[in-house]
């Protein structure tokens, strides 16, 4: 697996916040699973913060309605 460096951390934790920001700290599954899916990418070489960021985007797009 490949280390990240801690700009790319500083990336992850920022699009994980943008994402994540208008759902209830409740919702703490589908927070783990865009968190997963944007790890994913930057373990896969997509590193940009718009990368990261559409990741999120479509792992919120893909989890049922029920756990938003």
């Amino acid at each position: 697996m490949t280390q990240l460096d801690s700009t790319v951390i500083s990336a992850l934790r920022t699009v994980l916040d943008d994402v994540c920001s208008h759902l209830p700290l409740s919702s703490v599954s589908l927070r783990t699973d865009v968190a997963s899916r944007i790890l994913q990418c930057a373990h896969g070489g997509e590193r940009t913060y718009d990368q990261l960021k559409e990741a999120g985007l479509q792992a919120l797009k893909a989890a049922p309605s029920k756990r938003r």
